[in-house]
């Protein structure tokens, strides 16, 4: 896509905190490093961008239509119940949208995953067994 910023970087703490799964038409997709939830973040590759309105109307739609699509894979991998997609930013402002599974039952069933508790990251192994299935169907 011609829209992708070749000046653009993936904010330090989103490298910290996810693996590199793989990239989309706009967007790169990581898994968040908490095993607690299968939870995605799709990143578009536009400088500067901390709103989905920094992003003009075909990247909006480009970046709405690849959450879309991640949630629904997503949903397949992990039978889970519900899907949650946010833009929330309030740590990371570098735009970025989660696409997160939960099931009733899960850790903070029925509340909001962000900022509960502290992340337990994949074990040796689990975290790449997950991205390799999700790379093979994304």
């Amino acid at each position: 896509m011609s829209d992708v910023d070749k000046t653009w970087a993936l904010d330090p703490r989103l490298e910290t905190d996810s693996l590199a799964l793989t990239s989309l038409e706009l967007c790169d997709v990581r898994l968040a490093n908490d095993a607690r939830w299968p939870w995605l973040i799709l990143v578009p590759r536009v400088a500067n961008a901390e709103e989905l309105f920094d992003l003009r109307p075909g990247q909006r739609e480009a970046a709405m239509q690849e959450a879309t699509m991640v949630g629904e894979k997503l949903k397949a991998v992990t039978s889970c119940e519900k899907i949650n997609i946010a833009a929330i930013g309030n740590v990371v402002r570098q735009l970025h949208i989660h696409v997160a599974a939960r099931a009733t039952g899960d850790e903070n069933w029925p509340r909001p995953i962000w900022g509960h508790g502290t992340a337990q990251p994949y074990e040796a192994g689990h975290g790449q067994a997950l991205i390799a299935h999700l790379r093979s169907i994304l």
